[in-house]
């Protein structure tokens, strides 16, 4: 396995991943399939988001497929910049459970630690996602918020946790 940061060339792989983590598990996106595949140009979109300074995208691959991803997110405004945020966290079903995604998010979270600004990353979970809160306990992550009723998919309701980890 190999995880690299994804590059524009690397978009269509991406997309389609991410349609697949949107109708797989839809409550752990705040993103909807139905929404996403109505969006013009998104393979363009994403291969703009990949060359975005603060914007880090990071890939799984096995035999040059994409099984895995991540996004760091930094955030830009003074007072917030000493934040980054875990956002689009997803590995296809046929190769959970084989550390990929602990792979991922430490690659993210090396990745932060070379801004010596960035103090701590953020990151939002379904509540009942035992497997992923699991690994981004593991990891260091701490819960410090719950939102009730965060999302609604068909009338049936799911509820975050915010977690975070200091790097400083």
């Amino acid at each position: 396995m190999e995880i690299r940061l994804l590059n524009p060339v690397d978009a269509e792989k991406y997309w389609a991943l991410r349609l697949e983590a949107l109708m797989n598990n839809p409550e752990a996106f705040a993103s909807s399939y139905e929404e996403a595949i109505t969006r013009e140009n998104p393979i363009e979109q994403t291969a703009r988001n990949f060359q975005t300074e603060g914007n880090y995208t990071f890939g799984a691959f096995e035999d040059h497929e994409l099984i895995g991803m991540v996004t760091l997110l930094q955030e830009s405004p003074i007072k917030i910049r000493h934040k980054a945020n875990i956002f689009a966290m997803y590995v296809t079903p046929t190769k959970q459970g084989q550390s990929v995604g602990k792979a991922l998010l430490t690659e993210a979270i090396n990745k932060a630690k070379t801004f010596d600004y960035i103090e701590k990353i953020n990151l939002t979970v379904t509540a009942g996602n035992e497997k992923a809160k699991n690994l981004y306990t593991r990891l260091g992550f701490k819960v410090f918020g719950y939102e009730e009723k965060a999302l609604k998919i068909n009338g049936e309701y799911y509820d975050d946790e915010q977690m975070v980890l200091h790097l400083k």
